[in-house]
């Protein structure tokens, strides 16, 4: 099957440097659409084409079916006419997931982030399946996110290739981390591939992939869109800058000693741009010393906590 031209259907659909949004709440742990609106606003004007919520950044496991849905209109009213809004409707139950996907199209989402089912481990056949439902219940393009560390189950290449034939299946969110596979996938079907690993971002740049989808872009955003401009232009020198410039704030926010939810939430809240840095159980806040050396990383990375 010859590749298909998905490239600049997927940057008209999702955009080039993404944010998956932290989710505002109250110090009460209700959610906070003002803060949403706010974030959401603050993090396009600060270079993001494309926002994701509803993801695992935003807390998706703790968070209703219509907060969701609220959510993803806030987002839409804030930002939707200068940015996409790609909403994560995935989860290990099809006929949910199907059921998400179209409650997020009818709030106004521009597309749909669909991660492989978690704990149960569908065969693939079965993933494939439960990918073409979900492409299959709106209009809108789907991204299929591709993440087996926190999944158990990859997408394997064949399911890829078959997922491709689908007209609105179009982008692939990789947090695999095999470069040589997901090369092999785009030269194969024209997936378009967005890069889901922080650390990974240059990397997959460089292998051709349309834009990066990004927890230290609450920070970072403009940078990234330096890095994702230089490769598109055959300036690696300076893709390379920016990536050694972000290696501390990557390590700081991504680090496994935290989580990127808790440490990206902490700074924005440290920036004043949401009123609390409140999580939702299991997850819980970071303490003011995390705060304290967070900001010191970003700082000294010569970025504005």
């Amino acid at each position: 099957m010859p590749p298909r031209p998905a490239d600049d259907l997927a940057r008209a659909s999702f955009g080039r440097v993404l944010t998956a949004m932290v989710t505002p709440f109250t110090s009460d742990g209700d959610l906070d659409l003002d803060g949403a609106r706010a974030l959401a606003t603050h993090l396009v004007d600060r270079g993001n084409d494309g926002l994701v919520v509803n993801g695992t950044t935003g807390e998706s496991p703790t968070t209703s079916d219509s907060e969701k849905e609220r959510l993803v209109r806030a987002v839409v009213e804030a930002v939707g006419d200068r940015a996409r809004v790609v909403a994560g409707v995935g989860t290990n139950d099809s006929q949910h997931t199907v059921e998400l996907a179209r409650s997020a199209e009818k709030a106004g989402a521009h597309g749909l982030l669909v991660v492989t089912p978690y704990y149960n481990k569908p065969p693939q056949p079965a993933l494939v399946r439960h990918f073409q439902m979900a492409a299959e219940a709106t209009g809108l393009p789907v991204m299929l996110y591709d993440i087996p560390g926190r999944t158990g189950t990859p997408i394997e290449f064949d399911s890829l290739v078959a997922l491709a034939q689908h007209d609105r299946i179009v982008a692939v969110k990789d947090a695999k981390g095999d470069v040589f596979e997901g090369s092999r996938v785009v030269a194969e079907t024209g997936l378009a591939y967005y890069s889901g690993d922080d650390a990974l971002n240059l990397a997959w740049l460089t292998h051709g992939a349309v834009g990066v989808i990004s927890v230290v872009g609450h920070v970072a955003a403009a940078e990234y869109a330096a890095m994702v401009a230089a490769v598109e232009r055959s300036d690696l020198a300076t893709a390379l800058r920016v990536h050694r410039q972000l290696l501390p704030v990557v390590g700081a926010i991504m680090s496994r000693a935290s989580q990127g939810a808790i440490t990206a939430k902490a700074m924005v809240h440290a920036a004043g741009v949401i009123g609390t840095r409140t999580m939702r159980p299991p997850l819980w806040e970071a303490s003011d010393d995390e705060v304290q050396a967070l900001r010191q990383v970003v700082s000294a990375s010569g970025l504005t906590p």
